[in-house]
């Protein structure tokens, strides 16, 4: 298809046009110029081809646009459809995969079932592009979109619809951490400034009470003390997912050390800390204090949930291309309902004794982001009276330097 000189100066200014909005307003209200202008052009050219007969165009009005335009629709990776006359001209790729490939000439109002898209779609104002409605059940039930409407100089309207989905979900994550990390902040300061108060009173001149509502405001402060470091840690390794560490470090060392230190720290259950280690196992890349970070939660959590006197099972192996870190324990186990949620901040099977035996309820979150960042994957096996198995694969480092020990000396294999 050639085009006249109008029709290539139309496209132009529609590019500029788009950049401008880009630089102003952002990519959304771009897209819906640029392609609206693209469209203006193109439709353009084919009155230039039929000679500018207007009466000519009007009776084609169902005839299909340009395979230029629609080629650049479907290039754009969210739904944009082409409205003329209240009816689906033109619908792009993803579009047809949302809406069904039917739209087609169809009714917009059909095509887009919704009533709030009917209003703004059938209303005969301009409409305003960077005024977005939103569509909630497009699609699917838990879906969110934004639909932005155009109009263009050849009467017709761009329909672009934006996903976000995501980012509601991710706005979601964001109110529920905030309000979770308040409520578990407040309830310890709540009890602390409760004994204050007490202890201002008469009850602080008896030592026994004073000595015990001590004991209880050091717990309590502790009991935030580890809260506010979990967060600090969970936004640190957050900050860095992207970021794969370098250091090659030898993974079996950094076991042993971490159960020599349950072993130095006097727990209870530390003697019942079994390692099965094997040998000749290949350095990986990793971050040593986040990997120690990772054991000491996982095996603190295999501790704090096993059977007394039962053993705890940390054993390290190659598995195929990857090493596997597993800790296994002997407890109560955990019903597959509640696994798939394990790893979500604060989440807890068991609330209340999970705060009595000091958890913050972000461990395992810490320990799924540490795994993440390290490339690796994250596997939690449980079955109810029987105990709890976390599997950690991790790559090995694809290169000949010596692993890192933790005196910082490289060790010879």
């Amino acid at each position: 298809m050639g085009f006249g000189i109008r029709t290539w100066w139309a496209i132009i200014v529609a590019v500029v046009a788009a950049l401008v909005v880009i630089l102003s307003a952002g990519p959304g209200p771009a897209i819906i110029t640029l392609v609206g202008g693209i469209a203006a052009a193109l439709v353009a050219s084919e009155g230039e081809q039929r000679g500018d007969d207007e009466d000519e165009v009007g009776e084609d009005r169902d005839t299909p646009l340009s395979p230029l335009l629609a080629e650049a629709l479907d290039a754009i990776i969210e739904p944009v459809l082409l409205i003329d006359d209240g009816r689906v001209s033109l619908a792009n790729r993803a579009a047809r995969t949302l809406l069904g490939a039917h739209i087609v000439g169809e009714d917009a109002r059909i095509a887009i079932r919704h009533p709030a898209a009917a209003e703004r779609l059938m209303s005969q104002r301009s409409a305003d592009p960077e005024q977005p409605i939103s569509l909630v059940g497009l699609g699917s039930l838990d879906h969110r979109w934004d639909m932005r409407v155009a109009d263009i100089t050849s009467g017709q309207r761009i329909v672009h619809l934006i996903d976000q989905t995501g980012h509601d979900a991710a706005e979601r994550m964001r109110v529920d951490f905030v309000a979770n990390a308040s409520h578990e902040l407040r309830t310890p300061l709540a009890s602390i400034l409760g004994f204050i108060e007490t202890l201002g009173d008469e009850a602080g001149d008896d030592p026994e009470i004073r000595t015990r509502f001590l004991k209880v405001m050091f717990d309590e402060a502790r009991r935030m003390q580890r809260l506010v470091e979990d967060l600090i840690s969970l936004s640190r390794i957050e900050a860095d997912k992207y970021r794969q560490p370098a250091q090659s470090t030898d993974l079996g060392d950094l076991v042993e050390n971490v159960w020599e230190e349950f072993l130095d720290s006097g727990a209870p259950r530390a003697k019942d800390v079994v390692c099965e280690l094997a040998e000749d196992l290949p350095p990986i890349a990793g971050d040593r204090a986040q990997l120690s970070q990772m054991l000491h939660n996982l095996i603190g959590n295999a501790m704090k949930y096993g059977r007394a006197d039962t053993p705890i099972r940390v054993s390290l192996a190659q598995d195929g291309p990857m090493l596997r870190l597993s800790v296994a324990d002997r407890g109560e186990g955990i019903a597959p309902g509640h696994l798939p949620r394990l790893t979500e901040r604060f989440y807890r099977v068991d609330s209340g004794r999970s705060r009595s035996i000091g958890g913050t309820g972000l461990g395992l979150a810490i320990v799924k982001h540490i795994v993440e960042r390290h490339r690796g994957r994250l596997e939690i096996a449980s079955e109810v009276g029987v105990g709890t198995t976390v599997t950690v694969r991790l790559p090995p480092l694809k290169t000949t330097e010596k692993p890192v020990s933790e005196s910082g000396v490289t060790k010879e294999k």
